[in-house]
């Protein structure tokens, strides 16, 4: 039986991982032990903050919502509970870049939103 050499398996295998981890801080890019560490948990932050990504932008979408809305003396969830009401059904992010680019078309939307709460 021939004697098997599995020097170039290897070598592929920690060519993958050294150019997957191409940027990283000092010996985390170029030691193949230490890249693989780095490289396992860089994954795992990925997974975790393509859910967190979510959260956030959420979390920023209602934050300049609030602002907007508070200019015209409405708070947020009075805001919301008005939407409802005036039966216009549009999401977050939408109303967020609406409040952000366009001041004239949100300040209409939010008088809808005051005529119905009143």
């Amino acid at each position: 039986m021939a004697r098997v050499k599995r020097g170039t398996t290897t070598h592929a295998r920690h060519k993958k991982v050294l150019e997957q981890s191409k940027g990283f801080v000092g010996r985390s890019s170029t030691n193949y032990r230490i890249a693989r560490e780095r490289l396992e948990k860089s994954l795992q932050y990925a997974y975790r903050d393509r859910r967190n990504k979510k959260r956030e932008f959420r979390g920023l979408w209602i934050q300049r919502i609030n602002a907007a809305v508070r200019e015209h003396g409405l708070t947020y969830s009075q805001f919301i509970c008005g939407l409802k009401k005036a039966g216009i059904e549009m999401d977050r992010k939408v109303l967020a870049a609406i409040a952000y680019d366009d001041a004239a078309s949100f300040a209409a939307i939010v008088q809808k939103v005051q005529a119905a709460l009143a």
